[in-house]
C-alpha cells in the first residue's frame, strides 16, 4: 500500500509524530513525504528515512500531482500553513483516496472550513477534544461518519518513573512554547505566590522577550531559570517532580507533546481545564486539571507539601501513557483506517472552492471573520499568522489588501 504524505516540513511535533508511527508500521506499507518547503531541521527527516520512506522536496505543484497519482491513497498533514494551503487550492490532483490529519484542533481560531469536511474522504484528528470544534458540530450524516481521532503525541519509550530521594524539596519544571502566544502569562504569578523557601522552577524552551521581561518583574526571580531548547525532554526533566504547564485560553496546540513526555516520566501535572489539555490530563487521577491560574497555586502547593500524593499521580500518569499514547496504536490506527479506504473509489476533491484563489482568501478560511485579531495581523511570522503569509508570498496585492 503506497502512502502519499504532503506536508509543508517535517519539523516540530508533526515530524516527531511521524518519525515514532513510521517506526511502528509493517514493510507493506510504503510511504512518500512531499514536502513543500525546505527542511530547516532534519532530525526527524533522517529518522523516517532510516525507516525506509521516501522524502522527496517538491520542486512545484506538478510534481505534486504526479506523486498523487500513483499514491493508493494521498494523506494531508494539515494546519494553517501558506504553502499547504496554496497546494490544496492549486495543485491539479487527480481523483484520489484523501485523508487530512488536522494538527489544528479546530476548536478557536485557526479554524477547520467546514466545506473541508465533506471533500476529503476521511478526516481525522490529533485530539477527542476537536469532536466538539464548530464546524463539527454541524455535520450531519455522511460527513460526520468520515471523523476520526488518532493521536499524535507519545510518551518516552521505554520511560523509567523518577523517584526522588527523601527528604528532598520537589522541582517545578515546564518544558514547551516559552511564548505568551501559547504560554499562559499567569505562569509567573503562580510561581511568585507559592510558599517555601526552596523554590525552584525550570523553564525549558527558546524564552520569548517578553517572557523574560515578566519574570524578572517577580518578586522573586530567583525562583524561576530559562535553561534555553533541548532536544532530549528525558534529560531536561531528569531532576523535576512537578510539570506545570499552564497555557493561553484558545492556544493552537493540540498533542500537547511536552505534556504527554512529562507525564511519561512521572511528574505530576498541573494544567489549566483547556480542551486539549484535558483530553490528556485526568483530573484527581493522572495530574490536576485547573480552573484557573489562583487553583494552579493551590494544587502545586498541595504537590509541593504531600510526597504521597505526588507518589500516587506520578504511579498513575506513567501507567497511563504507557497503555494508551503509543506510537503502535496510531500506526495501528492509521492502518485500519487506510485498510478501510483503500477499497473505495478514487474521487476528485475540489479544495478550490473550500480555500478560494488568493493568498488572502486562504489566510482568511480559517479565521473566524475578515476582521483579523491583533495576534494574527501582528508583524511577527508566527506560523499561520498573516505576516507568515506576508513573508511567504512577498508583494502579494490581495493580502496588501488585508492591511489597508
Amino acid at each position: 500500500m503506497k502512502i502519499l504524505h504532503v506536508t509543508p516540513h517535517l519539523g516540530g511535533g508533526v515530524g516527531k509524530a511521524h518519525a515514532a508511527i513510521s517506526a511502528a508500521l509493517p514493510d507493506a506499507v510504503e510511504q512518500t513525504f512531499v514536502l513543500l518547503e525546505p527542511p530547516r531541521d532534519r532530525r526527524f527527516v533522517e529518522r523516517i528515512q532510516a525507516c525506509g520512506a521516501d522524502i522527496v522536496c517538491s520542486d512545484g505543484l506538478k510534481q505534486v500531482a504526479d506523486l498523487a497519482r500513483t499514491a493508493d491513497i494521498v494523506q494531508f498533514e494539515f494546519w494553517n500553513h501558506p504553502r499547504l494551503l496554496e497546494c490544496m487550492a492549486r495543485c491539479d490532483f487527480p481523483p484520489m483516496r484523501s485523508v487530512i490529519w488536522s494538527h489544528i484542533s479546530g476548536l478557536s481560531a485557526p479554524l477547520i472550513p467546514p466545506g473541508l469536511f465533506a471533500e476529503t474522504s476521511r478526516f481525522v484528528f490529533t485530539t477527542e477534544a476537536s469532536r466538539f470544534a464548530p464546524a463539527v458540530a454541524e455535520l450531519i450524516g455522511p460527513s460526520k461518519r468520515k471523523l476520526a481521532v488518532i493521536n499524535s503525541g507519545f510518551g518516552l519509550e521505554a520511560a523509567s518513573r523518577r523517584v526522588p530521594a527523601k527528604g528532598t524539596a520537589p522541582t517545578i519544571a515546564y518544558l514547551g512554547t516559552v511564548d505568551f502566544v501559547k504560554m499562559h502569562s499567569g505562569f509567573f504569578d503562580a510561581i511568585d505566590a507559592l510558599v517555601g523557601g526552596d523554590i525552584r522552577v525550570s523553564v525549558w524552551g527558546a524564552a520569548d522577550d517578553a517572557v523574560r521581561i515578566r519574570a524578572q518583574s517577580m518578586r522573586h526571580p530567583e525562583r524561576v531559570v530559562f535553561c534555553g531548547e533541548t532536544e532530549d525532554p528525558r534529560a531536561a526533566l531528569a531532576d523535576a517532580d512537578i510539570f506545570f504547564y499552564p497555557l493561553r485560553r484558545g492556544h493552537y496546540g493540540t498533542a500537547e507533546n511536552a505534556l504527554v513526555e512529562a507525564m511519561s516520566l512521572g511528574l505530576s501535572a498541573v494544567v489549566l481545564d483547556n480542551p486539549a489539555e484535558a483530553a490528556i490530563v485526568r483530573d484527581c487521577e493522572t495530574g490536576f486539571v485547573a480552573q484557573s491560574i489562583e487553583e494552579c497555586v493551590s494544587l502545586l502547593q498541595m504537590l509541593w507539601l504531600l510526597p504521597e500524593l505526588r507518589d500516587r499521580i506520578s504511579r498513575a500518569a506513567a501507567r497511563d501513557i504507557a497503555e494508551n499514547r503509543t506510537p503502535a496504536q496510531s500506526a495501528l490506527d492509521f492502518m485500519v483506517l487506510w485498510l478501510g479506504l483503500a477499497s473505495e473509489e478514487r474521487r476528485y476533491c475540489d479544495f478550490r472552492r473550500v480555500f478560494g484563489d488568493t493568498p488572502a482568501d486562504w489566510y482568511l478560511a480559517m479565521q473566524k471573520s475578515a476582521a483579523t485579531s491583533d495576534a494574527q495581523a501582528s508583524a511577527k511570522p508566527a506560523k499561520g499568522t498573516l505576516a507568515h503569509f506576508e513573508a511567504v508570498f512577498a508583494g502579494d496585492a490581495s493580502l496588501r489588501r488585508l492591511r489597508a
